[in-house]
């Protein structure tokens, strides 16, 4: 082990009063015992500037330490570099995307958490590291995740001697030193407080009928409301000003309006897209006033010197995901409580301060708590690849929490389709040449499939806008690539991009994985570059309402008064959809025609011959679709089977109730349902469910002539239910379930059987009811019974005008007892018709009585 140089020892033994120094013995020893540790010590304690070197003094050698951004991985080795009274890249140096600043010298490098990923994709045994260090994992980024799993496997696998320490500024650190453990016990966990100075809370919201965001994002009248705010916070407060907003795009409008209002400070932008000289003037102490306009690079990872006053926006951008209409991307939301402490007290760190919120107490206490990890709400596309390439299943990462099944599923046939995994879910080579394009997978494949095509510095140029979300209030990409060009805001980070990703491109042209030549100049090279990179967005303009229609299914709607709603086709690199609205607002997107539109999303063209019941008739069309987008479509005619298929479908649908059912049809479905019920088979199921099953048996051939709604009803329902009739069986219809029964009148009397439930099948228990008047029906001992004497008829026992006197399933019993009561009831009113003493020996009648009978 090689000792730590002397200027760390000169550090360590005299580390001032910042609160971390109280942690470094119990955290040397837990590395002394099993080689991880986590420190949870809050923002402004020190932890970045001294664990560090002591753990080079413990374990010697190099130590990777990880931060989230670049501005922030650069500060801090600027930082300890300064405190060691060096510069950096002799013992302390960093590395991130594009810039390095190191030695053979260098103990200590500060590399962002995306580079320490991209290293141990390449050498996973991290070859001449002793120790890494993850910063700020409590922020929860999707690659800090990953990477944090991958060194859990590590030192499982490869380097039990690799020491790991993770810092957290919140107290679930307990979670990570779970996965830090082993079985026997989890890592040590050593904890510093904060040693912060009051800091007042004025409490600043917006005038009620004025709106934060609307559908372009943050309003202009918030930025206006956050900018007076800061005015009035350097009126009445002493020392440097440090406010918060969500993105670049907010940050340069509030530093206009400051610089524009003549505020008596240097107004200062602070966020990852700058040059590296104006992120350090951000961060340096100067002879005047400053007021830094940061994103939230500045909340925990970064220290802003002479900072007495924050003003907090209140907002945040995090990723988010619309799995059913695959839209992800960075939206704006309210702030957690634990990230506006956080913010707060970046003006306690040197002397009493204050923060200006721009909220009320009342929305501060409905803020969620803590902010989302990104696993649960980002597009997990990039995850999903890496973890591929590292060769592990989901499940066997040590992660702190587990992706959404939905979202990885989404992730996985994303990558499939670009060819990145194969069916089985293994890393394809392709895949990996995706992944050595440090961009998103898809807009890696658009770099590398476009190069052929628009050339690779074309279409390097179109990718980097993307990665740097260099957005116009328009949503004209075109336009905002010209803004660049020129050197517009964010040129000089997407210049280096571009430079990046050309070599790429450059290569990937080499092994031919374009098509074409370099044919497309303008407009049309950024849309085709864009609708590579996501074809489920290409758009074409819907016919009526100026909105666009998507090849995934999703609506899409310009900004008011773009150019872009000039052109047909749109390639929609970057669209959000609010809650409550139908459409997706487009917030980015390029010209395209329908020949790049196919060539793009050609995946989803498809072909189809449609037969449909639509609107009470039969519709058959050739279509040719590109996804959701119809481009052609014409009738044609089906055959007879399919036409019945159709119908049987709707029938299945819609009910039977759709199809003509007379009076015959619908008697004998109920003589037939009374058969079923009390016989079972050969006598067939008339049940909804049964006929549906059998349509084609029963109703076959009438099907095949169906056109329209008209003609469903000259179905021969009837002629079809009489298919359905046993042999020889039949032939006994009439006599176990006739349609009239003779009564002892001599006349007939209908059996109605409309009262069988004959859709759910059950009338095993039903009784078909025969309504007769009581004259008809003396000298009947026994009540007419159906299906071979299993099912009594039900009377209903009529008076002379027809209205029920009696009900009854048991004729005998009735004439014993409850006649006599109908008898003395009715015989008053209805004196000419026949009311005898004994109904069993009464001669049955129609009508009224000839004679006077003897008894009365």
């Amino acid at each position: 082990m090689e000792p730590a140089p002397d200027a760390i020892a000169r550090l360590l033994a005299n580390p001032g009063d910042l609160p971390a120094a109280v942690v470094l013995p119990a955290l040397r020893e837990a590395l002394r015992a099993r080689g991880v540790a986590v420190v949870q010590a809050p923002p402004g304690t020190g932890k970045t500037t001294l664990v560090p070197p002591a753990v080079v003094h413990e374990v010697g050698g190099r130590v990777v330490v990880t931060q989230p951004r670049r501005v922030a991985a650069r500060a801090a080795a600027r930082r300890l570099a300064w405190l060691l009274g060096e510069e950096v890249g002799q013992t302390v140096g960093y590395s991130v995307r594009g810039d390095s600043r190191t030695s053979r010298a260098t103990c200590v490098e500060v590399v962002t958490t995306g580079v320490l990923l991209r290293r141990l994709q390449r050498d996973p045994e991290l070859a001449g590291v002793s120790a890494v260090v993850l910063d700020e994992v409590h922020e929860r980024h999707l690659d800090s995740d990953l990477v944090l799993a991958m060194l859990v496997d590590v030192r499982a696998a490869l380097r039990p001697d690799l020491a790991v320490v993770a810092m957290s500024a919140t107290v679930e650190a307990g979670r990570t030193a779970a996965l830090l453990g082993d079985d026997a016990a989890p890592a040590a966990v050593v904890s510093a407080e904060a040693a912060l100075h009051p800091v007042d809370v004025v409490w600043r919201p917006l005038p009620a009928r004025a709106r934060r965001m609307d559908d372009r994002g943050v309003t202009p009248a918030f930025l206006d409301h956050v900018a007076a705010t800061v005015a009035q916070a350097a009126a009445e407060r002493e020392g440097d000003v440090l406010v918060f907003v969500p993105g670049v795009r907010e940050i340069d409008q509030v530093v206009r309006r400051l610089t524009s209002a003549g505020l008596d400070a240097a107004v200062l932008p602070l966020h990852g897209r700058l040059p590296a000289e104006r992120q350090d003037a951000a961060l340096m102490p100067g002879g005047r006033r400053r007021v830094v306009v940061s994103t939230a690079v500045a909340e925990s990872s970064l220290t802003v010197p002479g900072v007495r006053v924050v003003v907090d926006a209140g907002l945040s951008r995090e990723p988010r995901t619309d799995l059913r209409r695959g839209l992800a991307g960075l939206v704006t939301v309210s702030v957690s409580r634990s990230a506006a402490e956080q913010r707060a007290g970046r003006a306690g760190r040197e002397a009493p301060g204050a923060v200006y919120r721009c909220w009320s107490p009342e929305d501060h206490a409905r803020l969620p708590e803590h902010p989302t990890p990104e696993i649960l709400t980002a597009d997990l596309t990039s995850f999903l690849l890496e973890t591929a390439c590292w060769g592990s299943e989901l499940t066997s990462l040590a992660l702190l929490d587990p992706p959404p099944e939905a979202a990885a599923a989404v992730a996985r046939e994303t990558l499939t389709m670009l060819g990145a995994l194969d069916d089985a879910g293994r890393v394809t080579e392709r895949g990996r040449r995706v992944a050595s394009v440090p961009t998103d997978p898809r807009l890696a494949r658009a770099l590398l499939d476009a190069s052929d095509v628009v050339g690779p510095r074309r279409a390097a140029e179109v990718v980097a806008l993307l990665d740097q979300d260099v957005r116009r209030g328009d949503a004209d990409l075109v336009a905002a690539l010209r803004d660049v060009r020129r050197g517009g805001p964010g040129a000089h980070e997407w210049r280096a991009s571009v430079r990046r990703l050309e070599e790429h491109g450059r290569a990937a042209r080499g092994r031919g994985e374009g098509g074409g030549s370099e044919r497309l100049t303008g407009d049309l090279a950024t849309g085709l570059v864009v609708a590579l990179a996501h074809p489920e967005r290409v758009a074409r303009r819907r016919r009526t309402g100026g909105t666009y229609l998507m090849v995934g299914g999703t609506g899409a709607a310009l900004p008011d008064g773009s150019g872009l709603a000039a052109y047909e086709w749109l390639a929609v690199a970057d669209a959000d959809r609010a809650p409550g609205r139908r459409d997706a607002y487009v917030r980015g997107a390029a010209p395209l025609d329908e020949d790049l539109a196919l060539a793009a999303a050609g995946a989803a063209l498809t072909d189809d011959a449609t037969v449909v019941w639509k609107d009470g008739r039969v519709v058959a069309r050739r279509t040719t679709s590109l996804g959701a987008i119809e481009l052609t479509s014409e009738a044609w005619t089906p055959s007879p089977e399919q036409v019945a298929a159709v119908v049987r479908d709707a029938i299945a649908r819609d009910g039977l109730d759709v199809l003509p059912w007379s009076v015959a049809a619908r008697s004998l479905r109920a003589r037939l349902a009374v058969l079923h019920g009390a016989l079972g088979a050969p006598w067939p199921d008339v049940a909804d469910a049964a006929l549906l099953d059998s349509l084609d048996a029963w109703l076959g051939p009438s099907l095949a002539r169906v056109r329209t709604a008209g003609d469903l009803q000259h179905v021969d329902v009837l002629g079809g239910l009489r298919t359905l009739l046993p042999w020889p069986q039949a032939g006994r219809l009439d006599e176990l379930a006739p349609e009239r029964i003779e009564l002892p009148s001599g006349s007939k009397a209908s059996v109605d059987y409309a009262v069988v439930d004959v859709a759910s099948g059950d009338s095993a228990s039903q009784q078909p009811v025969l309504a007769v008047k009581v004259q008809e029906v003396f000298g009947w001992s026994e009540t007419p019974r159906l299906a071979d004497g299993r099912v009594p008829l039900l009377l209903h026992l009529l008076s002379p005008a027809r209205r029920p006197v009696a009900v009854t399933a048991d004729l005998r019993s009735f004439w014993d007892g409850p006649y006599r009561g109908v008898r003395a009831d009715m015989r008053g009113r209805y004196p000419k018709h026949d009311w005898p003493e004994d109904p069993w020996t009464a001669v049955p009648s129609t009508g009224v009585r000839r004679t006077r009978p003897s008894g009365r």
